[in-house]
């Protein structure tokens, strides 16, 4: 039976993990074994689950204990379960988005480079991508669109902040990720027979439906902050440039619209290898 604790105060020192941390405390830095993350809907928390994440807690709506998170709630086990009426939650910051339902679950071990590019054809590389919805968009994006891994400089945002695991709708759990050394990064990938394409908008650059691009076995799609796009010591480093053709005087396309782009096309030998006609 479950350990169902019902609350009635929002100061309730259970409440702080979901009311009261911050993303750097429940990341805990200086013990990362302890460190934790919020998981939100029942969606997601599925997905967490069937990645191995362990639980902690669960928040949620009373009304969902025998509703929507009756079968997560059995799937924890007896980990607490802390419930409260609707007009308490939602004075927790965007309750009104989760679904009625948050997951406090320890954060998994850390990938290394090697796990994420092991048997890997398709890899994205994030560099300095710093907003955790571009990142969460970026995942989501990687999910459906046939990309194997996403590698991430340190300044990158974690993609386990709770605003990138809430619109990746929980695909940071689906693809593998792990943080790349920003300035051995392009060296290291390269000597693991991938190919690196920087997406910038140059003039020597070749468009991002050129046949060769499309071609290349191992390929390393590479993108950079917001705002200021890659360092020029990325681009250079890299072995092609690529452009995604814009109209209307358009310049740029936003990180995480022009990620879709490139998965989509980039991705479509993946496509055709995992559903050959």
């Amino acid at each position: 039976m479950s350990n169902i604790i019902e609350i009635t105060d929002f100061s309730a020192p259970q409440l702080d993990v979901y009311a009261r941390l911050s993303e750097g405390q429940l990341l805990n830095r200086h013990e990362p074994e302890k460190g934790m993350f919020i998981a939100e809907s029942p969606k997601v928390i599925e997905r967490a689950l069937n990645a191995g994440c362990v639980p902690v807690s669960i928040l949620l709506e009373k009304k969902h204990i025998e509703g929507q998170g009756k079968t997560i709630i059995r799937r924890c086990g007896e980990i607490p379960v802390y419930t409260a009426e609707f007009d308490v939650l939602t004075q927790l910051t965007g309750f009104k988005l989760t679904r009625g339902m948050l997951c406090a679950m320890k954060r998994p071990k850390l990938k290394n480079v090697s796990e994420v590019c092991a048997g890997a054809h398709r890899i994205v590389v994030l560099e300095n991508v710093m907003n955790p919805t571009n990142v969460g968009a970026i995942f989501r994006s990687a999910a459906a669109l046939n990309m194997d891994g996403v590698l991430l400089t340190p300044a990158s945002s974690n993609p386990l902040y709770r605003r990138s695991i809430r619109v990746s709708m929980g695909t940071v759990f689906q693809i593998p990720w792990a943080f790349l050394d920003e300035e051995n990064g392009i060296r290291e990938l390269r000597d693991r027979g991938f190919t690196t394409a920087a997406m910038a908008l140059k003039e020597d650059s070749v468009s991002i439906d050129s046949p060769q691009l499309m071609q290349e076995e191992k390929l390393a799609i590479v993108l950079g902050t917001e705002g200021d796009g890659l360092a020029q010591d990325t681009i250079t480093g890299c072995d092609y440039t690529v452009r995604i053709p814009m109209a209307h005087g358009v310049d740029s396309l936003n990180v995480a619209a022009a990620s879709a782009v490139a998965f989509w096309q980039l991705g479509k030998r993946q496509q055709l290898d995992r559903n050959p006609q």
